[in-house]
């Protein structure tokens, strides 16, 4: 026999919209990073350069395609905020949340990395006459799927090593989203610069010979910076979780020095402070560990000689 108090409470339209808020968020998130795709494949819903109706060149369409993934960075950011402050949080959410985060920070980044990278592609700026030494797409194909392949492995050991009282402080291995930041700032960072070359002001003097070597370190540089964020995200490297510590107000004097450094940098450089900030985010720690472990070894303490 059912009682009253076995009888399941309606949800009021109010409380039906917080349920549906995080999934909406998650599910932009997939969005972007389709999105993403279609618009470096040249078939998605590509912005006009004018009114005329002329389509976006490859260069334009590539910037769209990395702000796309930020966009899917920040939808990612806040579908689990939302859904801990609404109290939605499930295992569905997780699993949903994983799946969305393999288009918009896998797959996606990946296949920009090959447009960036690829010979005989210009999307990093007029190479000239330079030749990249990577002339394989075979070997550019490689490290793109074995990113995806990580990028699967890190959202999946993610699901089944967190549970719901995880205190969302920090992670095991970089987060796909940062991993997929540091690749799509780049394009970012080159539209920042290209401006910058444009204009004719003093400040154009000492940047016009950086603008003739950066583009092509970049495609040459790009792959193995592509396969070392793969590495760090199936790594146990421990990472914090900025987003969570901004929102809950946990910062210390290092974090406010490391904020009005970060401040100050954009206000400087603008878009080419981008990947230097996820580049930073990415790669500090490791390499802080490496230092710590060869360079600078903890010295044994000797026990004294007898007397």
């Amino acid at each position: 026999m059912t009682t009253q108090d076995d009888t399941p409470k309606k949800k009021s339209p109010r409380e039906k919209a917080f349920a549906l808020l995080p999934t909406l968020l998650t599910l932009g998130n997939a969005v972007c990073g389709f999105a993403a795709i279609t618009i470096l494949a040249g078939i998605g819903p590509v912005l006009d350069v004018n009114a005329s109706g002329v389509q976006a060149d490859p260069a334009t369409r590539i910037l769209y395609a990395a702000w796309l993934i930020f966009m899917a960075m920040l939808f990612d950011a806040l579908d689990g905020s939302a859904a801990r402050l609404t109290n939605q949080t499930s295992e569905f959410g997780a699993m949903l949340d994983s799946l969305c985060d393999v288009v918009s920070f896998g797959v996606a980044p990946a296949f920009m990395m090959l447009h960036l990278a690829a010979p005989g592609n210009q999307l990093m700026g007029t190479l000239g006459d330079f030749k990249s030494p990577i002339q394989s797409t075979d070997f550019l194909w490689g490290i793109a799927a074995l990113y995806v392949a990580c990028a699967i492995l890190r959202l999946a050991r993610f699901n089944v090593e967190t549970d719901e009282e995880d205190s969302h402080e920090g992670f095991s291995g970089l987060p796909s989203p940062a991993a997929a930041g540091v690749i799509a700032s780049f394009p970012i960072a080159v539209h920042s610069l290209q401006k910058l070359l444009t204009k004719s002001t003093e400040v154009a003097a000492w940047v016009q010979p950086l603008g003739k070597v950066i583009p092509p370190t970049l495609a040459v540089m790009l792959p193995f910076i592509t396969l070392a964020t793969a590495v760090l995200m199936v790594s146990r490297i421990r990472y914090p979780h900025v987003f969570n510590q901004i929102l809950r107000g946990n910062r210390g004097r290092k974090q406010l020095l490391q904020l009005v450094f970060t401040l100050a940098l954009v206000f400087q450089v603008r878009g080419m402070a981008v990947p230097v900030i996820f580049c930073w985010f990415a790669f500090s720690g490791p390499a802080q560990a490496l230092w710590r472990k060869y360079v600078t070894k903890p010295h044994k303490a000797v026990a004294p000689a007898d007397s």
